[in-house]
């Protein structure tokens, strides 16, 4: 790795205002970083099959080496304490540590998020885990038909439970889910992300299983572990184009298919019935007592925020204007809906604690000559979204943790290795990490707006 000193940049050192116990992390998940895809007894994922059919990612790669990370943990740790965050947000691999999904531990897959767990709390980081981030067993998806069926949820409750067992003692915090609208939508309905189907009555069935998966999983934790229980969901406001009725009510309905879809049965115990209404046969099937199992009390709530999602109802839709660009992902640079949402949350629904589980950009980084990736437009980014984190604060948002993604770059999920959100560099070839600039403002950001805890709460 490569750790110069800090470059010619722009300061960290704005007075932004933080309690002084803010937690300040990175994220990354299991499939996109570890590897060792076969490796020690792990199973398959639907992610690893996704890889294998012709044209699902765009670059033809897949998740056989990835970062490696399954082997080189302790180097990637000995990077995050050089940061100098005080938590780690990581994902274990269903796969790895069962690999059918239901039945039979693997405990040489245990055996290494031990390792990185004691990694990680010999160099004063504390960890936060999800049990799900998208890699669900290969088996549980042709045996039983994945999330379509009401079984996968009761079987992720009993792998929940067994990881609650064996780690929650040293866990800071524990989500069952990451991002379950990509998840149902992404994965069932547009065919983006694995398994790959296209029906929108089955994603909506998903959706509602993993919200089940959710609610079981979180009764069966509590009755292992104390520690701090949650959910993380991706949160992209939609805004109408123009001011006009038509865009208004497209905007809301957007929220309600993405936001309200789930925030709702977690902490109303309902669906939105104008969603409901919209969806008409396509709706999900809901069984007596699933909603009350769903609403269960959280300890935080994990929020994903990238950028905002600007609804149009013209044919060609208006553009986002883009004041500030756009990042790789062609996403557009909107860091005031970080403000406005966590504040319109706070308003609408009382949620407990608030962690920001993942904020960060794709940027198109290139290593130098020199050994630096001068990625300005990242540290821009994160200076923006972090005074819009400051604002929230200020106005009444309880947030307690900011966790940036990614740790590295790593493998984007149907981009393949093209998106680069790391603010570490990665070599696929060799596996060298090199700190960019955006690591060495984060790294001074930290030591200038906090006194980290370390109690991660």
């Amino acid at each position: 790795m490569n750790l110069t000193d800090s470059p010619t940049m722009p300061t960290s050192r704005e007075p932004l205002a933080f309690p002084a116990d803010f937690v300040w992390g990175v994220s990354t998940s299991a499939q996109q970083i570890e590897g060792a895809a076969a490796v020690d007894g792990r199973g398959p994922s639907i992610w690893d099959a996704f890889c294998a059919e012709p044209g699902r990612i765009k670059d033809a790669s897949n998740v056989d080496i990835a970062c490696d990370h399954y082997h080189r943990s302790a180097q990637d740790v000995g990077l995050m304490r050089w940061l100098g965050v005080g938590a780690y947000r990581f994902s274990f691999s269903w796969p790895r540590v069962q690999p059918q999904g239901r039945g039979a531990w693997n405990e040489a897959g245990f055996a290494f998020y031990d390792r990185l767990i004691d990694q990680l709390l010999a160099a004063g980081i504390t960890p936060h885990a999800t049990l799900y981030h998208w890699d669900l067993p290969l088996a549980l998806d042709r045996d039983i038909g994945g999330w379509l069926s009401r079984d996968c949820s009761a079987h992720f409750a009993d792998y929940g439970a067994e990881v609650a067992r064996r780690f929650g003692d040293r866990l800071a915090s524990l989500a069952t889910l990451n991002e379950p609208w990509c998840v149902a939508t992404l994965g069932y309905e547009t065919g983006q992300f694995a398994p790959g189907r296209t029906s929108r009555a089955q994603a909506k069935q998903v959706s509602h299983h993993l919200l089940l998966a959710h609610g079981l999983a979180m009764q069966a934790m509590r009755a292992q572990t104390h520690t701090q229980l949650g959910i993380v969901l991706n949160h992209t406001p939609p805004y109408p184009a123009e001011p006009t009725e038509a865009d208004r009510r497209a905007a809301r309905l957007n929220d309600g298919l993405t936001t309200r879809w789930y925030m709702d049965p977690i902490f109303l115990g309902q669906y939105p019935a104008d969603v409901l209404e919209h969806l008409g046969a396509d709706a999900p099937r809901i069984e007596a007592g699933d909603l009350a199992t769903i609403r269960q009390p959280l300890d935080f709530l994990g929020i994903n925020f990238y950028t905002r999602n600007l609804v149009s109802t013209r044919v060609p839709p208006v553009p986002a204007p883009g004041a500030l660009g756009f990042t790789d992902m062609g996403w557009e640079i909107y860091p005031q809906a970080l403000t406005q949402h966590l504040l319109r949350i706070t308003r609408e629904y009382t949620p407990p604690p608030i962690y920001i589980t993942e904020n960060g950009m794709a940027n198109p980084d290139v290593l130098l000559a020199d050994g630096r990736v001068h990625d300005v437009a990242r540290i821009n980014y994160l200076r923006l979204h972090l005074q819009a984190l400051s604002q929230a604060i200020a106005q009444g948002a309880d947030v307690r943790a900011y966790f940036y993604w990614s740790l590295l770059d790593n493998f984007e999920w149907d981009s393949g290795y093209a998106k680069r959100f790391g603010l570490f560099h990665t070599d696929y070839q060799t596996q060298q990490r090199t700190a960019k600039d955006s690591a060495h403002w984060y790294r001074e950001f930290i030591a200038a707006h906090s006194k980290q805890s370390g109690d991660g709460s």
